[in-house]
C-alpha cells in the first residue's frame, strides 16, 4: 500500500482487536504479518507528514520527535509525535501532534514522562492559563489533561475563567484544534498541523516565561 496522505483509513488502522504481539499469537496469529504491514506504511505515511511539517515550520523548532509505530511487544494505539523550540529541548511543554482511531490532534500539552528532567514545572506550564484570551482562541478546543484522547472536548468559547480553575498541584489543561476522522479525507493533513501549531505558539511561549 502506497498511501502519500493522511486520511480516514489513517484512523481505521487502529481498530484491531488486540495490540500486543503475544496476544495476536495465540488468538490471530494469521493476522500478525498483514498488520504490521499496515503499521509500517501507515506509519511511513505519518512520518511523512511530521517532517514535511517540520520543513514548513523551519526554526527556531528543534527536529520533531516520532514515536515508533511499536515498541517491540506491541504496536501502538495511536501515533505520536511533538515539536519543541530548539532552545526548550528539555521542556516538558510540548506541542504534540497525535492520530488515533477517532481524530487528528495537535495541542499544546504537559509531557508528564518528561516532567522530573524539565526545565519548566507544571506550574509554569499553566501560566498560558492567566489572563487567557478567550476571544482570540474561542474556536480552539480545550480539555483537562487527564481526559481521555478519545473523549469529546469543548470550545474554549463554552467556558468561562472560573471553569479553568486548576483543580491540584498536578492538574493542567491541553488546548488545540481536532480534525475528526470523517474531515480527513478532504483536508491537507500538513498544512493543519503547521498552522494549528503556529496558532498555539503564543501560549507554548508564555509557558516558558520566566516571572521577575
Amino acid at each position: 500500500m502506497n498511501q502519500s496522505k493522511l486520511t480516514s483509513q489513517s484512523c481505521d488502522l487502529f481498530n484491531i482487536p488486540f495490540f500486543q504481539f503475544a496476544q495476536m499469537k495465540k488468538f490471530c496469529p494469521q493476522d500478525i504479518p498483514r498488520i504490521k504491514a499496515d503499521y509500517k506504511a501507515h506509519w511511513d505515511t505519518w512520518k511523512a507528514t511530521i517532517l514535511q511539517v517540520a520543513a514548513e515550520l523551519g526554526t527556531p523548532f528543534a527536529k520533531p520527535h516520532i514515536e515508533s509505530w511499536t515498541n517491540g511487544w506491541q504496536v501502538r494505539g495511536h501515533f505520536f509525535a511533538y515539536f519543541k523550540y530548539e532552545y526548550n529541548l528539555n521542556s516538558a511543554a510540548i506541542l504534540s501532534v497525535l492520530l488515533n482511531r477517532r481524530r487528528l490532534s495537535v495541542s499544546l500539552d504537559w509531557h508528564c514522562y518528561r516532567a522530573d528532567r524539565s526545565q519548566i514545572n507544571v506550574k509554569q506550564y499553566n501560566q498560558w492559563l492567566e489572563n487567557f484570551d478567550f476571544a482570540r482562541f474561542a474556536e480552539l478546543d480545550i480539555w483537562r489533561g487527564d481526559e481521555s484522547e478519545y473523549d469529546d472536548f469543548r470550545k474554549v468559547s463554552e467556558l468561562r475563567q472560573q471553569d479553568l480553575t486548576l483543580r491540584s498541584d498536578d492538574d493542567f489543561w491541553c488546548i488545540g484544534r481536532n480534525a475528526e476522522k470523517n474531515e480527513l479525507d478532504k483536508l491537507d493533513a500538513t498544512q493543519f498541523i503547521a498552522e494549528s501549531i503556529r496558532g498555539l505558539l503564543p501560549l507554548y511561549e508564555t509557558c516558558h516565561q520566566v516571572k521577575p
